[in-house]
Formats: structure tokens, C-alpha cells, sequence
């Protein structure tokens, strides 16, 4: 085996040995970093001056008086490649030991592969030190990647294994606020990690995320323990420094092309084409002492690639309905939510219900079920639903009698496909999508029953506690002894679907969205009782804060509660084509023949080409 000569050993280990280098991160990103097509927008050589609020928050994490950094923003604002940049400062200048953390292992290679690995292969400092992964001698991994004096280490946040064993300097956790309360039953991920880099006096913690909900979000926390930065820009007409924030954004109605920010000091109009300026000459001003924690907050506003009149649209767009909006202040705003939903109260039902014009109101355009199995009765809950996902009420329906026999399964059969309910439109409507509760101590029972029913659009389903979770997911297989096919069990995130529920019940009159309840039996006082029994509580899990939801009273019955919320499934399964069923609506009311509900349309396969196909005409 050859041997390398003394003298190239030495030259290639006497720089590692030598002073940290006298260049800031945005200078090495600016002298070496190339962007590429598949992953940015801008091709070509990085410079920090195209968002110069990058600038400062790359610089101070090689201070010696900072151990944490701390990136509150927006989602496109460029937090990702301040990381992508980090990292190839230390593996090329200041080589060390690095902890990249991601939400899940699966992500945490996505962003190995697309983000980092392409930023490597662009720039010559990069790949002369990380050899490509292909290269079995070079000791890359798509999860680790060794250069001299140190490497990297993608990590999930879901996984205790991939946090141990490896002493860290750099912990780089990014999307903190979509991070599991615990890896596995070890602790916080973020503690886990940021243990390993204790026996490094020069130890830095960077802690990136868009935020979530208020009384939960990581990010915000550590926004709120570090300096708390905000980018000031001069306004063009009077030079006075100031943030720009949303309240500040103008335009004329129904007409967003006219954003605009209008001067906090002088009230003077500041149009797109002053933005290049004002960010150039635009600085961070810290809010809060210094304690070792640099804090940064930034919004979409100050984005070089998102113009002030797509913010404007995407708001119109985002304020119709409560989980559109969440969504939009904690990706746009780069703000947590303000969630008031902790409980809604309904002292009588003559609160909150209205007249009808017909058994299925104007505004429903299609019917879903939701079915709460327990041992001696169903409960099914059927609601209509217009644009926006508003809910129409329409009724609910108590089966009782032994769920392990078949005589409720039968009257299941006649609800589910043979009642038909007076539209306001004209004729009649029947439920077209189905979610059945799957949990409890009748889950063969309903395995048995969904099984032949699954091609009309009936579902198992199984609840699914815990923030993330959208409010149906991925099926999985399950085989019964009878089963001639597998039975498809959706999961339900029951945390997003009771946020949604009562969000909508707790919206004023004549706000879009609303639920809609009809004034007739059986939506009486007991029923609003079992769809109010919960709220949302904030409780502390190994010292973090965690929101569950859970009954006001102990003894208190939510099956009204949970029926809606499979309903809500059930239509989210379904993922009606709305203008589609709004033209058929509009046609029924004009006389016009009634066709069969449409759905959205199913891809046909290609025909294969070749011999056994070639010759037909």
C-alpha cells in the first residue's frame, strides 16, 4: 500500500493547526458559494448583498461573545442557505465537528441531497474536502460527510440513535417548531444535541424556524431569551428609520397591484421600486440586551424575491377562512398565531342555530358522513358543505343496538345509500363520502363493514393525536380473516380537526366559514354540549410546552364533537371539484336536469406502446 510522502502529510495538516481565519461568513460565501439551478432561483455566484439582511446574522455566528443564533422568519426569506453557508465556512476555514438537525430523518436527507450536496459540487473550496458520496474511499455518506479536521452530521429530530455518540461543536437545528416534544422516549432533541457540544468552549447553537402557535413555538421562546433583532430601513422621502410591518401595507381595494407602505413618520408613499435601496442601506437594532443570544426577525416584506403585491394577494386569499390564515402569519409574517381558541361556550342551542330553506341548505353543495362506533349504538353525523369548507349541519343520527351484531350495520346501509335529503336547489342529495371510526373495541367490526363498501366511498379511519398531523393521511393496509381485499385505514389528525371544528363554531355572524346549524331536533342544547365538551390546554411535556385537547368535564360526552370531525375527513377525502358542483347547482335551480355528483377526474392509463398494440388501428 503506497504511503503518502511526510512533507504533503504535513502541508495538509499544519493549516489545521493555524488561527481561525480573518474572513466572516458572508465573505466566504460571497468569495466561494455558486447557486445552482435545482435549487435556487438566481443561478449563479452568491452574493450577500441581494438581501443584505443575510449579512449580519451569518457574521455573528463566528462572534466569540455569541454561543446562540436565532432565525425567526419567513418561509423564502433565505434562512436555509444562511445555514448552507455556515456549514461550508467551517468544513473549508474552520474545520469542526457539525450536527445539521432536521424535523425527521427522511428530511434531513432530502436536505443532504437537494440543498447541501449541490452547493458542495459548485464550489471548488467544497469538493476538494467533501469527495462525492459515489466514491466508496471518501467516507461520505448522504448523513455524514467527512473533510479534514471535521464533518457533518444530518440528524432527525424523530430519532434518539442519530443524536448520540458524536461529540458536536456546531448544532444547527433548523425547523425547530415542527420538531417531536421527545426522540423516542430520550428527551427534547434540541438538549439531546446541544449536550454533545459541551466539552467545546467555543460551542455555537444555531436555532432556525418559521414559528407556530404562540404558547408552543420554540422559535419564538428563543426569539424572546436572545436580543431581539429588527431590520430598520430608511424611508426614501424623510430617511427616518423604521420596520416595516404589515399593518403599514396599503393598497386600494381590489386592487393589490397598488401596495405600498406608507412612512410610520412622515406618512409618505414607499413603492416596490424603493425596496432595493432601502434594504441595501437597512440595518439590524437589537431590542433587548446581549446575553450570549442573537435573536433575528425577519418577514416576507423584506424578501428581494416576493413583491409587496403578492403579500397583499396571498392575504385576501389567506383571511377567509382560520386555518388559511394561521398558516399565512406564521409562513408570511414569519409571526406566531395567536390562538384564542382555548374553549367555545354555547349556552343554548337558539344561539346558534338558524332557519333552513330546505333539509339541505342553499350554500351546501355535497354531503358527508361521520360514523363514532361505540359497544350498543352508531353515531353519524351528516353535514353539508359549501366553498371554504363551510359546514352545514344537517343531521345526526343515533343507530342503537349491539355493534357486534349486523342489525345496526344494516340501518347503517340504508342512512349511508338509500336516504336521499330535499336539496334547496331542487331534488335531492345523497351522502357521497364516509369516514368510520375505527378505534375502540368494534375494529373488526368495522374493517368487516368498510371492506366491500370501499369503492362508495367508505372509509375506515383512526383518530391520530398530535400537532402536524393534517386531518386525513396516508393509508395503511389492514387484513382481516374475512377481508377478501385489505381494508385502506386513513389516519385522522384529531388535534388539526378539532382546531378546525371549533374554529369555525367560534367565528361571528355573516363571517366566511362559519358552521351552520339548522333551528329542529335533534341540534338541541345536548348537542352543542357534546360539540363544545373539549378544549385546548397548554401542558408541559419533559419541560416543554405541548397543546392537548381535552374534556372540560370528565364525564362529558363528545360524540357530536368527534362525528364532525370525521365528516370533516370524509370531505377532505372526497376533495370535491367546487366550481364543478356549484354549476350543477346553479343548473338544478334553473330546472335543468340532475347529473351524477362530479368528482375530480381520474387519470386513465397510457396505453403501452409496442408489438401487441402496434398493429391495431
Amino acid at each position: 500500500m503506497k504511503t503518502k510522502p511526510a512533507s504533503a502529510v504535513l502541508s495538509s495538516v499544519l493549516p489545521l493547526w493555524g488561527p481561525p481565519p480573518d474572513q466572516t461568513i458572508s465573505e466566504w460565501a460571497d468569495a466561494n458559494r455558486v447557486l445552482v439551478s435545482s435549487s435556487s432561483a438566481e443561478p449563479g455566484n452568491w452574493i450577500t448583498g441581494r438581501a443584505e439582511y443575510q449579512r449580519e446574522p451569518m457574521d455573528v455566528i463566528t462572534d466569540p461573545a455569541i454561543h446562540t443564533v436565532v432565525l425567526m422568519w419567513s418561509s423564502q426569506t433565505g434562512k436555509s442557505e444562511i445555514l448552507i453557508n455556515a456549514f461550508g465556512f467551517f468544513a473549508d476555514l474552520e474545520p469542526s465537528p457539525v450536527l445539521a438537525l432536521q424535523p425527521t430523518l427522511e428530511m434531513a436527507e432530502a436536505f443532504s441531497k437537494d440543498r447541501f450536496q449541490p452547493a458542495v459540487d459548485a464550489c471548488p473550496a467544497l469538493s476538494e474536502k467533501i469527495k462525492p458520496v459515489k466514491q466508496k474511499s471518501s467516507g461520505n455518506t448522504i448523513r455524514h460527510k467527512k473533510y479534514p479536521g471535521g464533518h457533518i452530521t444530518y440528524a432527525g429530530a424523530n430519532s434518539a440513535a442519530s443524536l448520540a455518540s458524536r461529540p458536536i461543536r456546531i448544532v444547527a437545528p433548523d425547523e425547530v417548531d415542527r420538531f417531536p416534544s421527545s426522540a423516542g422516549t430520550e428527551g427534547d432533541p434540541v438538549d439531546l444535541a446541544w449536550v454533545r457540544a459541551e466539552t467545546f468552549y467555543n460551542r455555537k447553537l444555531l436555532l432556525t424556524s418559521t414559528p407556530t402557535d404562540a404558547d408552543v413555538s420554540r422559535i419564538y421562546r428563543a426569539f424572546k431569551e436572545g436580543d431581539q433583532r429588527y431590520f430598520n430601513v430608511p424611508c426614501p422621502h424623510c430617511g427616518e428609520f423604521q420596520v416595516l410591518k404589515f399593518a403599514n401595507l396599503k393598497w386600494e381595494k381590489d386592487d393589490t397591484d397598488t401596495a405600498h407602505f406608507e412612512c410610520v413618520h412622515c406618512d409618505g408613499h414607499i413603492g416596490e421600486e424603493h425596496k432595493p435601496k432601502m434594504i441595501a442601506e437597512g440595518k439590524w437594532i437589537a431590542t433587548a440586551p446581549l446575553k450570549g443570544t442573537a435573536s433575528f426577525h425577519i418577514w416576507a416584506a423584506y424578501s428581494p424575491w416576493k413583491k409587496w403585491s403578492e403579500i397583499a394577494s396571498s392575504f385576501l386569499r389567506a383571511k377567509k377562512t382560520p386555518e388559511t390564515l394561521k398558516v399565512w402569519t406564521n409562513t408570511t409574517l414569519g409571526e406566531t398565531w395567536e390562538d384564542r381558541l382555548t374553549s367555545v361556550v354555547i349556552n343554548k342551542a337558539s344561539d346558534r342555530t338558524e332557519p333552513y330553506d330546505a333539509e339541505v341548505p342553499t350554500g351546501a353543495l355535497c354531503l358527508t358522513a361521520g360514523v363514532d362506533t361505540q359497544d350498543n349504538r352508531l353515531e353519524i353525523s351528516v353535514y353539508g358543505w359549501g366553498l371554504l369548507d363551510t359546514p352545514y349541519a344537517v343531521d345526526h343520527v343515533i343507530i342503537p343496538g349491539n355493534t357486534a351484531g349486523d342489525k345496526v350495520w344494516r340501518e347503517l346501509d340504508h342512512l349511508l345509500f338509500d336516504r336521499e335529503f330535499e336539496w334547496a336547489y331542487g331534488g335531492y342529495l345523497k351522502i357521497a363520502c364516509t369516514c368510520i371510526d375505527s378505534g375502540g373495541h368494534r375494529t373488526e367490526e368495522v374493517y368487516k363493514y368498510v371492506e366491500p363498501r370501499q369503492t362508495r366511498r367508505v372509509y375506515a379511519i383512526k383518530g391520530s393525536s398530535g400537532e402536524g398531523h393534517p386531518v386525513i393521511y396516508y393509508p395503511t393496509k389492514r387484513r382481516t380473516a374475512q377481508a377478501r381485499v385489505p381494508v385502506r385505514l386513513h389516519m385522522v389528525g384529531t388535534d388539526a380537526g378539532k382546531t378546525a371544528v371549533l374554529g369555525r363554531l367560534a367565528l361571528p355572524p355573516g363571517e366566511s366559514g362559519r358552521s351552520h346549524f339548522p333551528d329542529r331536533e335533534p341540534f338541541d342544547d345536548g348537542f352543542f354540549d357534546q360539540l363544545t365538551s373539549e378544549k385546548c390546554v397548554t401542558v408541559f411535556h419533559a419541560g416543554h410546552p405541548k397543546r392537548v385537547w381535552k374534556k372540560k368535564v370528565s364525564s362529558a360526552r363528545n360524540e357530536a364533537l368527534d362525528c364532525q370531525v370525521y365528516a370533516l375527513a370524509a370531505v377532505h377525502k372526497l376533495r370535491p371539484n367546487w366550481r364543478a358542483l356549484e354549476k350543477r347547482a346553479n343548473a338544478v335551480s334553473k330546472g335543468e336536469a340532475l347529473e351524477d355528483e362530479p368528482q375530480k377526474k381520474t387519470r386513465q392509463p397510457r396505453r403501452r406502446k409496442g408489438f401487441v398494440n402496434s398493429w391495431r388501428k
